[in-house]
């Protein structure tokens, strides 16, 4: 075989390789290139900040949550228009946002099911049907099955196409309305409380208070005579109920208001914050409604301990940089104008109307989040909530019989 016959079988295989490898390219279904670039849902890209509703309907056209956004923000409507997650719903959204398609799955409504991805008519669904509004054209989407064994993504389905999906990420979507209401009710540290006053409903009344803000623990106030604390820190959890707290539920007060007999807490703060509980339990689980206000006694007695602990500690900072310079031979006078001046010192007034205005801005917030709602709580945080004196003291030993009162052992006949 000469050279240029080998060349040209050469030629000839290449050419057919190529065409083998072009049909095959052709045959493949969409899931491998050009799908992987293509967004479950191109429609909402560049436009999360355009959607203004989002209903999300389960098995048997119930819906299950319609998150609204609004003049005051997100609120989840079949809860009265209580404040949603709005960090939750925003990362939802942006999972959606950035989801793309991997792979082609069933187009055969008879397996729908196997994937979570059947219409949610079927009193069977599985899945959720997400409908999102404000954008040029509504956009529902079936949400399915997690594929968490086979590698992760989760299944998808536009709404009447029947071509259903497997897309990356997880995009599970929550089904209760609490799933998406705001959990957030308070952050007050422990350390910031003064004392804690809780009045059972039997009208016995349990204190636990601290002298100063560097106090390790919480006292009991009114010890009974012959009883002692079970521990010194017994009544440390008393104050870290405010420390995140968070509601399980959210309810109206005027369909959810206490019964006759209830625990009453106060939680007062070093500062003048207070915060007033009312709470009880009931059918197993526990509520509570909340309101915040000033002591304004208080407050300005604690910023009056301030302005002097900040003017003490100013005069013996100027007093080490005068001295400081004194010792190197500079200038002690330029020295101490170089000390900062707190404006505790420097317009003690104004030091105590911006703290005030931070405290009642603080009271304000907090009982915009309380005003007019009653939130089912965690059933620790309650316990916390409804001790009483014997819960903080030891138990009573039995009093042993004195050996003279004893009885012989009685005689075996």
């Amino acid at each position: 075989m000469n050279a240029k016959t080998l060349y040209a079988l050469i030629g000839a295989a290449i050419v057919a390789l190529l065409a083998a490898v072009l049909i095959n390219s052709s045959k493949k279904p969409q899931s491998d290139t050009a799908a992987q670039a293509q967004r479950v849902l191109p429609e909402l890209h560049g436009h999360v900040n355009d959607v203004s509703a989002i209903t999300l309907t389960g098995a048997g056209n119930k819906v299950l949550a319609t998150l609204k956004r609004g003049a005051d923000g997100w609120t989840v409507v079949e809860k009265a228009n209580y404040p949603a997650d709005v960090a939750k719903i925003r990362e939802f959204l942006l999972k959606l946002d950035q989801a793309t398609l991997i792979e082609q799955k069933t187009s055969n409504d008879k397996r729908y099911a196997e994937l979570g991805v059947d219409d949610v008519k079927d009193k069977d669904a599985k899945g959720v049907l997400v409908d999102i509004a404000g954008l040029a054209q509504p956009l529902p989407l079936i949400i399915g099955n997690f594929n968490g064994a086979g590698g992760g993504g989760t299944f998808v389905r536009r709404a009447g196409d029947p071509q259903s999906w497997l897309a990356n990420g997880n995009l599970t979507v929550d089904k209760t309305t609490a799933d998406w209401e705001k959990r957030d009710l308070t952050d007050i540290a422990a350390a910031r409380l003064q004392s804690v006053t809780l009045t059972n409903t039997d009208g016995k009344v349990l204190k636990a208070a601290k002298q100063q803000r560097a106090d390790a623990n919480f006292k009991v106030e009114d010890v009974p005579a012959g009883r002692e604390l079970s521990s010194e820190f017994a009544a440390n959890s008393l104050g870290s109920v405010l420390a995140n707290l968070r509601a399980d539920d959210a309810f109206p007060a005027k369909d959810m208001f206490p019964p006759e007999k209830v625990h009453k807490a106060q939680y007062a703060a070093f500062d003048g914050l207070v915060i007033d509980v009312t709470a009880w339990d009931k059918d197993g689980k526990d509520y509570a409604q909340f309101a915040a206000r000033l002591d304004t006694a208080a407050a300005n007695a604690d910023i009056d301990k301030e302005q002097v602990k900040a003017r003490a500690e100013y005069d013996a900072a100027l007093s080490a940089a005068s001295k400081k310079a004194t010792d190197e031979k500079g200038d002690a006078a330029k020295a101490a104008a170089d000390v900062p001046k707190p404006l505790a010192v420097s317009d003690a007034a104004k030091d105590r109307q911006d703290k005030l205005d931070a405290l009642n801005k603080e009271i304000e917030t907090l009982n915009k989040t309380f005003n007019g709602w009653t939130f089912a709580i965690p059933s620790y945080k309650f316990t916390d909530m409804s001790k009483t004196m014997d819960d903080m003291l030891k138990p009573v030993e039995a009093k042993k019989p004195d050996a003279k009162d004893a009885k012989p052992p009685a005689k075996k006949k």
